[in-house]
């Protein structure tokens, strides 16, 4: 590398020559490409739920019906509308949350080191890279060396070291060292362009909205054969082609589920939007039914159960000819020198309040930072007589593999540990022989004080914390002691081997790796496992959750690898998601076994009404009224109050179908009821019977929405303000169509009025029936 490049480059640049190159050169990011708006419009016209109302549009023109037509033409393009508006909704809600998740960078310029945001580093920065730190654009090292892990970017698994001269590019992970380079490419113009993303949004749909939709798609199926027996009836009883075609067409109406796509995109944008007033962020929006299922909670110990407020308590000297002093300098020496890492900052502030005359004048000519993979640091140093030395530091069995070969721990390293330390061996000795181990180090970080509390809260939730940890076993079993945790403890050469590791509350002595394999465990034996970490070496298992949390002060590793990021300390924004997918749950639930319950009554609502008056009791006009006051209006369910469920809580459609074809078979009895009432004891007209037939299914399905947004009828949770003022919009709209005769009959006050307090009724009925037992639809508690 040429020198006077190199020098000029470690001079950083001014702020004002970075604003200009930024100007000129644009933002250090990929801009995520998007469709033009009239290709992501014409998507949404080419779609199973479009071609149904394009067919119905179809049928409707071939009978000649204009006006009915352009009704269900609007109900498409407010449809098409809908969706669109609610994709930028939730698009902006993860945008805004992107913006906050932003990695940061260590920049030189005028002549200081300070950190901002990567999107603002321009070509000729002077960058700091760290372990854990994402490569923020194309660098040149200057100086320094790191271990770089670019499987992101290139697929390869082993990592590369990088040193002097070398290039470093953007999206590649520092796995150990540190180093400083010169930056030569931002922003698209990188090496790998579009993989140089730093923050993954998941766009796909969650498994719930899936599996709603599949059972949709059957209940279309069924309502299909319903239609298809039906036809054969009438065609039988000699009805005309000209009648028959409306009566397809009106099935067809019924058995589309038109609100139900950008009612679950709209419960993920309110959900992500409440959670980020909680000091919750998520990176996708699936995360928030993912928290929902939680039963398993891996929590990384330090920093996240403790204060990360590490320091030195006590040091062991092994050698009589050094003192604890001494012993504390030779750890500093193999310390980095202004790293962020909390346990060397704490070793060299600790060395510097008791300096050592034996190494005043040492310096350090050679380091290698700590390394997750093998947890120790290394220095070389010159002492003042010329001495070159080799000091190690690290975790008691790493260390005592480098110097005896055996991994066995040292009687003393085991009382500190046995006092709740983590405890960390010195070990010095001739640059090309063995070192020996000099001492002991015992750190303390004392648990947050909310920790104790918030893992009974936790239980109490059904969610069973337990604890993943580096450390060795007697510290974490202390720690776990004092956060409320088990004493039962176990480590990877255990439980590797058994398959009962729920019989544990503490995994210690855990190596990266490990916590993936871990977490995988779990997942196989049927659990849905929650991590909250905040190292790079928590980054694969935060990955493999199915909801991977990363705490406030987590790497950008950690946070690019989470599902969720916690912007305050601690872990109350754990219970927080928990609770708040539990309530998005029960509202996707709820409004899921209403448009369920809805579909499935409503074919064969329609053959009950041909088989009672030989005519179509609902026509192609009244069914697009019912889809309006139906499904649109209840969308309101998904900013329903409602109550989180004690226990973690799956999705399980069987039951869903069971309670909404228990409701629909409820509701089917009643509006066939009424219409028979009116129809052979009144002898009401086949024009009027088909407004009371409007009518009472609108009355219907609000008191469906009621009675199933209670799991049992001693819960009682207020509804929500927008949920009531949808009913007295769906139910106002609805009598006042069918008292003023719009597109139908009309009806009297009085028969209206009859009809609403048959509803009632038949509200009263479905509680009943609930306290008799039947089935609840969001599972046991």
């Amino acid at each position: 590398m040429d020198s006077t490049f190199a020098a000029q480059a470690l001079q950083g640049l001014s702020t004002a020559e970075a604003a200009r190159r930024l100007s000129t050169d644009g933002a250090n990011e990929v801009a995520e490409p998007r469709d033009p708006l009239i290709k992501r419009i014409a998507v949404r016209f080419w779609a199973p739920i479009p071609w149904m109302l394009e067919a119905a549009i179809g049928l409707q023109l071939i009978t000649g019906e204009l006006l009915e037509a352009l009704l269900i033409g609007a109900l498409l393009v407010f449809n098409v509308v809908l969706g669109l508006v609610q994709e930028e909704r939730a698009t902006g809600v993860l945008d805004a949350l992107k913006q906050k998740l932003a990695p940061m960078a260590s920049v030189h310029r005028d002549g200081a080191w300070s950190r901002i945001p990567s999107a603002d580093i321009v070509v000729g920065d002077l960058v700091q890279l760290s372990l854990g730190c994402v490569v923020p654009a194309d660098l040149r090292i200057l100086t320094g060396s790191v271990l770089l892990d670019q499987s992101m970017l290139t697929g390869e698994s082993v990592p590369i070291e990088g040193g002097a001269g070398s290039q470093a590019y953007a999206g590649a992970l520092v796995r150990r060292g540190s180093a400083t380079g010169v930056v030569t490419a931002t922003g698209s113009r990188t090496y790998f362009g579009r993989t140089a993303e730093l923050v993954k949004i998941a766009s796909s749909e969650s498994t719930e909205q899936r599996a709603v939709e599949a059972v949709v798609r059957n209940l279309a199926v069924f309502n299909a054969a319903v239609v298809a027996g039906l036809v054969v009836y009438v065609h039988m009883d000699g009805m005309l082609l000209s009648q028959t075609l409306p009566l397809v067409l009106t099935a067809v109406l019924a058995s589309i589920p038109v609100a139900l796509p950008a009612t679950f995109t709209l419960a993920g944008a309110l959900g992500a939007q409440r959670l980020a007033r909680e000091g919750v962020l998520l990176t996708r929006l699936s995360a928030l039914h993912e928290a929902a299922a939680v039963d398993v909670l891996c929590v990384d110990k330090t920093g996240t159960l403790t204060a990360n407020t590490v320091r030195v308590q006590t040091v062991r000297s092994a050698s009589p000819q050094l003192s604890e002093s001494d012993v504390l300098a030779y750890a500093a020496l193999a310390s980095a020198d202004g790293s962020l890492d909390a346990v060397d900052a704490a070793i060299r502030q600790a060395s510097a309040q008791r300096p050592s005359p034996l190494l005043a004048d040492a310096r350090v000519t050679a380091f290698i930072p700590f390394d997750p993979g093998s947890r120790t640091s290394e220095a070389r140093i010159e002492t003042v007589n010329g001495r070159t030395l080799r000091v190690l530091k690290g975790a008691p069995s790493a260390v005592a593999v480098v110097t005896s070969g055996e991994g066995a721990p040292n009687a003393q390293a085991e009382v500190l540990s046995r006092e709740g330390l983590r405890v960390l061996a010195v070990a010095c000795g001739e640059a090309q022989g063995h070192p020996n181990v000099i001492g002991f180090i015992g750190l303390g970080d004392p648990p947050r004080p909310d920790s104790a509390p918030l893992l009974a809260r936790l239980r109490a939730l059904g969610v069973r914390p337990v604890m993943v940890t580096g450390d060795a076993a007697p510290t974490a079993a202390v720690v776990a002691a004092q956060v409320g945790l088990g004493a039962r403890v176990t480590t990877p050469a255990l439980w590797k081997t058994q398959r009962a590791r729920d019989d544990f509350d503490v995994f210690a002595e855990v190596f990266p790796e490990d916590k993936f394999h871990l977490i995988k465990a779990f997942q196989d034996t049927g659990h849905v496992v929650a991590m909250c970490g905040d190292g790079v070496n928590d980054a694969p298992a935060l990955r493999q959750a199915q909801a991977g949390i990363a705490v406030a002060t987590a790497t950008d590793a950690a946070k690019k690898a989470a599902a969720m990021v916690l912007t305050q300390p601690g872990l109350n924004g754990i219970v927080t998601a928990i609770l708040e997918g539990r309530r998005a749950f029960e509202r996707l639930t709820t409004y899921a076994t209403n448009a369920l319950a809805k579909k499935f009554q409503l074919v064969l609502f329609l053959a009950a009404g041909v088989l009672l008056t030989g005519q179509a009791l609902l026509t192609p006009m009244l069914m697009a009224l019912l889809l309006v006051t139906g499904d649109f209006i209840t969308m309101a369910l998904t900013t329903d109050r409602v109550a989180p469920s004690s226990r973690p809580t799956s999705w399980d459609i069987a039951r869903v179908t069971r309670a909404a074809a228990l409701y629909g078979l409820g509701q089917l009895a009643f509006s066939t009821g009424v219409i028979a009432v009116a129809y052979v004891h009144d002898g009401m007209p086949v024009e009027p019977l088909r407004s009371l037939a409007f009518l009472t299914l609108v009355l219907g399905s609000q008191a469906i929405v009621y009675a199933a947004r209670e799991r049992r009828q001693s819960e009682r949770t207020r509804p929500g303000r927008w949920l009531i003022t949808s009913s007295v919009l769906d139910v106002g709209l609805a009598v006042a169509l069918t008292t003023n005769g719009v597109f139908m009959a009309p009806l009297s006050f009085s028969i209206a009025g009859q009809a609403m307090l048959a509803t009632v009724g038949f509200f009263v009925l479905l509680e009943l029936a609930k306290a008799g037992g039947l089935p609840d639809h969001f599972g046991p508690r």
